[in-house]
């Protein structure tokens, strides 16, 4: 009983991979207390908020129907703005997904006439129907929203040349995706992000700048709202909802842009005042009081699983010992079989469907086919332990996610594991 690695041999990891892992887990100290004192801070940021905004138990109330006069609804949106350093927030669980709240957002503040510009080059996957990318019903484009952008240099920085000409009178928007989505180039920090605000500002004082922060709450001190943006999304199945909250988003930001994107949501005249919380308000509440360290467990098994498949010669982003700006971890793996190998770890480490074997399908919103690997209480969310990607060269994996350390930990010695059983690594 006093191996510690004897419970990972009864789940089906071998000695090697245990003596692999044991190896890269040495040498992960620094990195991992650097992820511990960002989390011990946001922690005490979000108990702050929570004691100024006054939470207590009759803010848990259940509302229906209309909602109205849904007290502990509207102090879950004051809470936000509090804690995010914005004037409004939004918070609902009408608001199903994160695609969905940057839909929101965008139709809520751009008018037939504008145009939107991406400063970080091609936006993620889903976007490209809601702007009129890909030829789809109610997308942007067919409201008469053009769209323009910016292609990101070959090392990943902002090409300021290229924004400024692609800034004109029409410009009413600038959207800025934290995270790197299904491309392998390095997510932004909120300083650099900040910095991309200014400059855009510089250029045309009165933009809109919005940014798409999904999976990266709470992985640094700061968030993009006390940097700059006018407007911040995300989804409540990735970081801020902590892993209880079972669906929902947020748009925060400036009062009077929030009010639009809530009177998109439900109708002009009606705006925030109406939307049950039917009975989900403690998990929201809870899920973001948890979520600080539910962030920090999901970091430390990205920084693991950067430390393991670079060891073994596999390019990923970002490198174990560079600073965390999301939870996400890709890995090239270089063929269709190891990705196929990896997600089969994934969900072979999952506490719900261990027993599934995950396989490529035609996802709406996506071109390629993707595999997706999850054993969620709550159907994908993403930050529960996940790894998912499109099956296109350089067939890379994103893996994410992880209520616990020790969950991402064993996440990532299924997925050595089935490499290792396809002949796909070798372990040294």
């Amino acid at each position: 009983m006093n191996d510690p690695n004897a419970i990972y041999r009864r789940l089906g990891v071998s000695d090697a991979v245990l003596r692999f892992a044991d190896t890269v887990l040495a040498s992960l100290d620094a990195p991992f207390a650097r992820v511990d004192a960002i989390a011990e801070r946001n922690q005490a940021k979000v108990l702050l908020a929570m004691q100024r905004c006054r939470v207590n138990a009759t803010h848990f109330n259940p509302s229906t129907g209309y909602g109205y006069d849904d007290e502990g609804r509207d102090n879950l949106e004051r809470l936000y703005a509090a804690c995010f350093g914005a004037q409004a927030a939004l918070v609902r669980p009408q608001i199903t997904c994160g695609t969905h709240a940057l839909a929101l957002a965008l139709g809520a503040n751009l008018l037939p006439g504008d145009e939107l510009l991406s400063p970080v080059g091609a936006p993620y996957d889903t976007l490209e129907e809601v702007i009129g990318i890909r030829p789809s019903a109610g997308s942007l484009a067919e409201y008469g929203v053009t769209y323009r952008q910016a292609d990101l240099k070959p090392d990943g920085s902002f090409d300021f040349d290229a924004i400024r000409a692609a800034i004109h009178d029409r410009t009413r928007l600038v959207t800025i995706q934290r995270s790197k989505g299904y491309a392998t180039r390095p997510s932004f920090s909120v300083a650099r992000i900040g910095e991309l605000i200014a400059f855009c500002k510089s250029v045309k004082p009165d933009l809109i700048c919005m940014v798409d922060n999904c999976y990266g709450e709470f992985v640094e001190d700061l968030e993009p709202t006390e940097a700059g943006a006018d407007l911040m999304v995300g989804s409540l199945i990735k970081n801020p909802g902590g892993g209880l909250a079972p669906t929902g988003g947020y748009v925060c930001g400036r009062s009077d842009l929030v009010e639009r994107c809530a009177r998109r949501l439900t109708a002009p005249g009606l705006g925030a005042e109406v939307g049950a919380s039917l009975g989900l308000l403690r998990s929201f509440y809870q899920g973001f009081f948890l979520a600080p360290v539910t962030v920090q467990s999901a970091v430390k098994g990205a920084i693991f699983t950067a430390a393991c498949y670079e060891r073994l010669g596999f390019r990923v982003v970002p490198a174990s010992t560079e600073v965390r700006r999301d939870i996400i971890q890709a890995v090239e793996l270089g063929s269709r079989e190891a990705m196929l190998a990896f997600c089969k770890g994934i969900q072979a480490a999952a506490p719900v469907d261990s027993y599934v074997t995950p396989e490529p399908w035609a996802m709406p919103g996506y071109d390629d086919e993707v595999i997706m690997a999850a054993g969620a209480f709550h159907q994908g969310s993403s930050i529960e332990l996940s790894a998912d990607g499109p099956i296109r060269p350089p067939y890379a994996v994103y893996f994410q996610g992880g209520l616990t350390w020790y969950h991402a930990k064993l996440g990532v010695l299924m997925s050595l594991q089935k490499l290792l059983e396809a002949g796909l690594i070798e372990l040294k």
